[in-house]
């Protein structure tokens, strides 16, 4: 299960409103890369063939199989704090992350 916090919730469905077609969802992915070996990406999308569609905190969203197994149990976060202000992923499977946040291992 994927957890998306009031903070992260609010700010997606404010950017869903504003830029996603109608039948676009929040994708959260993996993909290889970043200085750690993977990174986290969200864009809005049309479903796919063996997509899981998930909701949590009134927000659906898709991912595929295999980002499903490196997020299980994630929490997505909207932080706008004194260090900036952004999304962020929250994992419990990542033995170790970048400085930056973005990539994992």
């Amino acid at each position: 299960m994927i957890t998306i916090t009031d903070s992260a919730a609010t700010h997606i469905l404010g950017m869903q409103q504003e830029k996603a077609a109608p039948s676009q969802r929040l994708r959260i992915f993996v993909e290889a890369g970043g200085c750690s070996g993977f990174e986290y990406g969200m864009s809005f999308d049309d479903s796919k063939e063996g997509d899981a569609e998930l909701s949590h905190n009134g927000v659906t969203f898709l991912i595929d199989a295999t980002s499903l197994e490196y997020l299980d149990g994630s929490e997505i976060h909207f932080d706008d704090g004194l260090n900036g202000k952004g999304f962020e992923i929250r994992n419990p499977n990542a033995s170790s992350t970048c400085g930056c946040g973005r990539s994992f291992n």
